[in-house]
């Protein structure tokens, strides 16, 4: 077996060991077969031909991955993960081997007329002025049917913004779960479709448009109101303040090192309060919570342990599938915190 992976990718790994702390599944089961330089380890004997596709190791862990990419900022070598991750997937989820629930959900996104029919029942921010070169406001896949009033609270933040209903799905979930060369067509369709600048309101699509389109074409929300408005936010602060936590979405903040904006945002509306684990996954992962739960919440219940501790009275995420993972965690634990988009609390839901 060979061609695989990208020579320059998989060679860059020197095995120093850095990225064993950082990992979640490694932090879960202390095996190292579970960890980032583990499974890089797997990728080369696959890419030699010293392991087959269907060895045990080789199949768990390259659906065991949560692929957050804590790995990436700690490592000495500049070893691009990600990439490699997605490459792995790529040549293991073809035909059979792929998930029948996520064969599902790549074909509910794969045309940007099924991604539009998702959205026609919610109420998701819709205008009718045209701006030929943005900025523009991307409307997520499932955020727009799940959470339609993250991109109404993101449209009344940044009136600027336009919002065209002629826009597909990023890639996103396409490269993250086997279908790359999709994941990156559907990318620059949607850059052809939003010319000039796109904001979007979920970190992960933030950061595989940036890796397709390019940095200097995409910001996150919180990203784009600070460079924009500065970190006043449109409200006054509530009165007495809310007791605010924030979860990283873990692409947007290992792969495009966004993080400090949406801390610097809730610190002006309420009492913010880091937690400790708020730079961990949370476990949503993408598709991760949907095709290993089990895993999934043993990832969350950290995090709600610490959301419980913490009396938060919000809990902020910028990503719609931390989103759904939190707001379910928090509703099972019975906490009474809410869970809400950066763009919902500023503008003070």
């Amino acid at each position: 077996m060979s061609g695989v992976f990208t020579p320059e990718l998989l060679d860059r790994c020197i095995s120093c060991g850095f990225c064993l702390p950082a990992c979640p599944t490694y932090g879960l089961t202390g095996v190292e077969t579970s960890s980032p330089r583990g499974r890089i380890n797997l990728m080369r004997a696959l890419e030699t031909g010293v392991l087959t596709e269907d060895d045990p190791s080789v199949l768990e862990e390259s659906s065991f991955c949560l692929g957050c990419r804590a790995c990436e900022p700690v490592c000495p070598a500049g070893v691009r993960y990600g990439a490699l991750l997605e490459e792995w997937r790529d040549h293991m989820w073809r035909g059979g081997r792929r998930p029948g629930r996520l064969k599902a959900l790549l074909w509910a996104v794969n045309r940007s007329s099924r991604v539009r029919a998702l959205g026609l029942p919610r109420r998701h921010a819709r205008t009718t002025r045209r701006a030929r070169r943005g900025p523009h406001l991307m409307l997520g896949c499932f955020e727009r049917t799940l959470y339609p009033a993250v991109s109404r609270s993101a449209s009344r933040l940044a009136p600027e913004l336009s919002v065209p209903s002629a826009q597909g799905c990023c890639g996103a979930l396409h490269a993250h779960n086997g279908e790359l060369e999709r994941g990156n067509v559907l990318a620059h369709e949607l850059g052809e479709a939003l010319p000039g600048l796109i904001v979007t309101t979920a970190g992960g699509c933030a950061a595989h448009l940036a890796g397709v389109l390019g940095g200097e074409r995409v910001r996150e929300l919180s990203q784009w109101l600070v460079e924009r408005h500065g970190v006043e936010p449109p409200g006054a602060p509530r009165t007495p303040p809310l007791r605010i936590g924030l979860q990283d979405s873990c692409h947007l903040r290992n792969g495009l090192g966004v993080y400090l904006e949406p801390r610097e945002l809730l610190a002006r509306v309420g009492e913010y309060v880091e937690l400790p684990s708020a730079a961990v996954c949370c476990g949503a992962a993408g598709t991760y919570s949907i095709l290993r739960p089990d895993d999934s919440a043993r990832v969350l219940d950290r995090h709600l342990d610490e959301i419980a501790d913490a009396d938060l009275d919000v809990l902020v995420v910028v990503n719609p599938g931390c989103y759904r993972q939190l707001e379910q965690g928090v509703r099972r634990r019975r906490l009474r915190t809410r869970v809400l988009h950066v763009a919902e609390v500023l503008l003070g839901a």
